[in-house]
C-alpha cells in the first residue's frame, strides 16, 4: 500500500524552489532597466553633442560674416579717405571740387564694400593673398599724401612740408637726366610753362618715383625672400585671379608666364609712354591744367603708380607660375616613381 507523503509549503527546500524563479526574473528586470537607462543617457548625450555642433557652426558662421563685414567697411573707409585726401590737405578747395570728390569717394567706397563683402571676389586680384593689395594701397596713399603735402606747403609752409619738398627736389634733380622718366614728364609741358610749375612737376615726380621704387623692392623681397604667397598657406589660383579664364585656350602655365612678362615690360615702358602720349595729344589735352593742385596730384600719382602696380602684378603672376610648375614637376616625378615601382595610378 502506497504511503501518502504530505509536502508542506513551509519546507525550506520548497521555499527555495519557489523563490528562485522570482529572483531570476527580478534580476532580469533590473538588467533591462539599467540597459534602458544607459540607452537614454547615450541618446541624450548624442543629442547634446549634435546641438553643440549646430550651435558652434552657427556661431562660427556668424563670426565669419561679422569679420567679413567689418573688413569690408574698413576697406571702404580707407578708399574713401584716399579719394578725399587731397581735398582734406589742400587749402582753399572750391565747393564744386569738394562735391565731386565726395561723390567719387562714395562711389569708390561702395564698390570696395561690395567687392570685399562678397564671399568670392569678382574684380580684385590676390584678395586672399595678402599683403599684395595692402602694399599697393599703401604705395598709392603715400604718393598722394606726399604730393599733396608738397602742394599745401606752397601756401601754408611747415617744417614737415619743407622737408618733403626739399627731399622731392633733391630726388627730382637727381633723376632728371636725359631720357629719364622725370625728364619726359618735364618735356611734355608746352613751351612757355612757368618755371615754378616745372619745378613742382619735377619735385612731385621725384618723390612719387622714389615711393614706387621702394614698393617694388619691398614686394620683390617679399616674394623671393619670404616666399610669398606660400607662407600664407594653400594658394587658390582661381579665387585669387578672378579675371583669369583658365578655359580661354592654351596651357595655363604658358599663359601665366606670358602675362607676367607682358605686365613687367609694360610697367617699365609706361613711365616713358604716358608723357609721350600726353605730348602727342596736346591738341586735345591741355597740359597747362596741371597748375591745378588736384590735377597735379592725381596725374603724377597715376604716372608713378600704374607702372609700379603692373610690375608688381607681373612678379606675382610669375611667382604663381613657378608654384604651378613646381607642383607639376613633383606630380610627374611621383607618377614616374610609381610606374617604376610597378604601382598603378589610383
Amino acid at each position: 500500500m502506497y504511503s501518502r507523503t504530505t509536502l508542506s509549503l513551509k519546507s525550506p527546500n520548497i521555499l527555495r524552489l519557489v523563490n528562485q524563479p522570482l529572483e531570476v526574473a527580478d534580476e532580469r528586470r533590473q538588467k533591462l532597466g539599467k540597459n534602458e537607462a544607459t540607452r537614454h543617457i547615450e541618446r541624450d548625450q548624442v543629442g547634446t553633442r549634435t546641438q553643440h555642433r549646430i550651435v558652434s557652426g552657427q556661431f562660427e558662421g556668424k563670426r565669419a560674416v561679422f569679420t567679413r563685414l567689418t573688413g569690408a567697411l574698413v576697406r571702404a573707409f580707407l578708399i574713401a579717405l584716399l579719394v578725399a585726401l587731397p581735398s582734406l590737405l589742400l587749402p582753399n578747395v572750391a565747393a564744386d571740387t569738394s562735391q565731386v570728390v565726395v561723390l567719387v569717394a562714395i562711389f569708390a567706397s561702395f564698390l570696395t564694400f561690395t567687392e570685399y563683402y562678397t564671399k568670392y571676389p569678382s574684380i580684385v586680384e590676390f584678395r586672399f593673398a595678402g599683403p599684395f593689395n595692402r602694399l599697393r594701397y599703401l604705395t598709392l596713399f603715400s604718393m598722394v599724401f606726399l604730393i599733396a603735402t608738397i602742394c599745401s606747403g606752397k601756401t601754408d609752409p611747415t617744417t614737415f612740408t619743407q622737408f618733403i619738398t626739399a627731399l622731392g627736389t633733391i630726388l627730382g634733380n637727381a633723376i632728371d637726366f636725359p631720357y629719364s622718366p622725370v625728364r619726359n614728364m618735364v618735356l611734355m609741358m608746352p613751351d612757355g610753362t612757368p618755371d615754378p610749375l616745372i619745378n613742382a612737376i619735377r619735385t612731385a615726380a621725384g618723390i612719387a618715383y622714389l615711393v614706387s621704387l621702394v614698393a617694388m623692392i619691398a614686394f620683390f623681397t617679399l616674394v623671393h625672400v619670404f616666399k610669398w604667397p606660400a607662407r600664407n598657406g594653400a594658394f587658390n589660383v582661381w579665387i585669387n585671379l578672378p579675371l583669369f579664364d583658365p578655359t580661354a585656350g592654351g596651357d595655363v602655365l604658358t599663359r601665366l608666364k606670358r602675362d607676367a612678362q607682358l605686365n613687367i615690360i609694360l610697367g617699365f615702358l609706361l613711365p616713358f609712354l604716358i608723357p609721350a602720349i600726353i605730348k602727342a595729344a596736346s591738341n586735345m589735352i591741355d597740359p597747362i591744367s596741371m597748375s591745378n593742385p588736384q590735377t597735379l596730384i592725381w596725374t603724377i600719382s597715376a604716372w608713378a603708380f600704374l607702372p609700379a602696380s603692373m610690375i608688381m602684378r607681373g612678379i606675382a603672376l610669375g611667382r604663381v607660375a613657378e608654384m604651378i610648375e613646381e607642383k607639376r614637376r613633383r606630380a610627374y616625378a611621383k607618377a614616374a616613381q610609381d610606374k617604376a615601382d610597378g604601382l598603378l595610378p589610383a
